[in-house]
């Protein structure tokens, strides 16, 4: 323990500073030493954030990583009604749109052109798609680009294109990944609680479906990310239940190659513009996120090492302060972000490897590319001088040279167009 650790932890209480210690030490931070985490506030949280980032320093070192990648959201149709989401249309819609195959493999060239070695591909539940066009898409973003990794489809949509497919979640997984899935965005998530789930998306994908498709994907070799939403109607019991969740399945599995946490979007989002659900809060204070950050470190860090902030969520800005409260990754760079913008989400569609260089050296951190799965692509120094020019950082107007997703909702190219298939829910 540094003097300065030290020296913190004597002016906090005495039930933090047993949470804390026994932390340090080693030992396990029970869901009940979570909730009392949450009460930090002060000198308590200043002492949390620390411990958070000594463990940080001790589970996986200075170095802060990112991912090279883009988002290529195919369709905004979908048959589910989700209270949260404000990307999705339904197919009535004027502004559905849909991305034949042939236009996601553009992008993925584009992509792999700008350097990227990542392409995530989510997309509503759309009853144009059948359960071969997920494997189809594979194929052909394989064809395009053989180097490329896929990570792809959320358990949500890994269950709409088994149930189209007649087949359980591990066969569908393993056509998948025969024809090129690399790995599994955790996403669906949410909190991991039917009570709740039913409150803000009743016909979603439940938690026990959503472990199944992770587990499933985890016994074939297929890496996937962790993820909760807060800052919503969820309490912090809540929370550390759902952390505490994805940390037994990852002693189990192994599986998870991150955590991250994302913050509610409430702007646009239906739960708290027109819903009638009671409590919603407009996403968590700053504190709140800082607080969620460093006690997810101290709960999950030795079972799933990076923690991710999500730069798109809370700005770089924030993103770099969580880099003191336990976080080791900055996620990716994108290329296009749809989700949270449709949500509100302020903070551009779009950051560029050197932009992300500069917030990781200004914190007194080493910046690393890395790949989907945290195989390091390149390390870069202390200073600038060396970097290589990138094409992604010449990139001024992300809007120009990718497209948003206001001007994909309306392109009369890519207007959704029903086509009478079957809708399996």
């Amino acid at each position: 323990m540094t003097i300065a650790l030290e020296t913190c932890l004597q002016d906090v209480s005495a039930a933090t500073r047993a949470i804390l210690e026994r932390s340090l030490e080693g030992r396990e931070v029970s869901v009940p030493d979570g909730v009392a985490l949450s009460e930090a506030r002060g000198a308590d949280l200043h002492a949390l954030c620390l411990v958070a980032d000594e463990l940080r320093r001790q589970q996986v070192g200075d170095r802060v990583t990112y991912v090279v990648n883009r988002n290529i959201n195919f369709t905004n149709v979908c048959i589910k009604n989700c209270k949260f989401c404000a990307f999705a249309r339904t197919v009535r819609s004027e502004q559905g749109y849909f991305l034949p195959h042939e236009e996601v493999t553009v992008r993925v060239r584009q992509a792999w052109e700008m350097g990227a070695t990542e392409v995530c591909l989510q997309a509503g539940l759309s009853p144009n798609l059948t359960g071969e066009s997920y494997v189809e898409l594979c194929r052909k973003v394989k064809e395009t680009v053989p180097e490329i990794h896929i990570h792809a489809f959320s358990p949500e949509e890994v269950k709409f294109g088994a149930s189209l497919e007649r087949v359980s979640f591990e066969e569908y997984l393993a056509k998948l990944k025969q024809a090129g899935l690399g790995s599994l965005p955790g996403t669906s998530a949410e909190i991991l609680d039917d009570r709740l789930r039913k409150t803000i998306s009743p016909t979603r994908i439940t938690t026990q479906e959503w472990l199944d498709v992770i587990t499933a994907a985890h016994r074939l070799g297929i890496r996937t990310t962790s993820t909760m939403m807060f800052g919503h109607v969820e309490s912090i019991e809540d929370r550390m239940r759902h952390m505490d969740l994805l940390r037994r399945v990852q002693r189990e599995t192994g599986g998870f190659t991150e955590f991250v946490p994302l913050s509610f979007v409430h702007e646009e989002a239906p739960l708290f513009a027109q819903s009638d659900v009671a409590g919603v809060r407009p996403g968590p204070t700053g504190d709140d996120v800082v607080r969620l950050y460093a006690i997810a470190r101290l709960m999950l860090g030795r079972d799933i090492p990076n923690l991710q902030a999500s730069w798109v969520k809370e700005g770089l800005r924030t993103s770099q302060l969580l880099l003191s409260s336990g976080v080791n990754d900055l996620g990716g760079t994108l290329m296009n972000e749809s989700i949270s913008t449709a949500a509100g989400a302020r903070h551009g569609q779009l950051t560029t490897p050197a932009t992300l260089r500069r917030v990781i050296r200004d914190a007194g951190r080493q910046p690393v590319q890395r790949d989907t799965v945290y195989g390091v692509v390149r390390e870069f120094g202390q200073t600038p001088d060396q970097d290589p020019r990138e094409p992604l950082d010449s990139v001024a107007d992300p809007n120009a040279v990718f497209g948003s997703y206001d001007a994909l909702t309306r392109d009369p190219r890519f207007h959704y167009e029903p086509r009478g298939l079957r809708v399996v829910s």
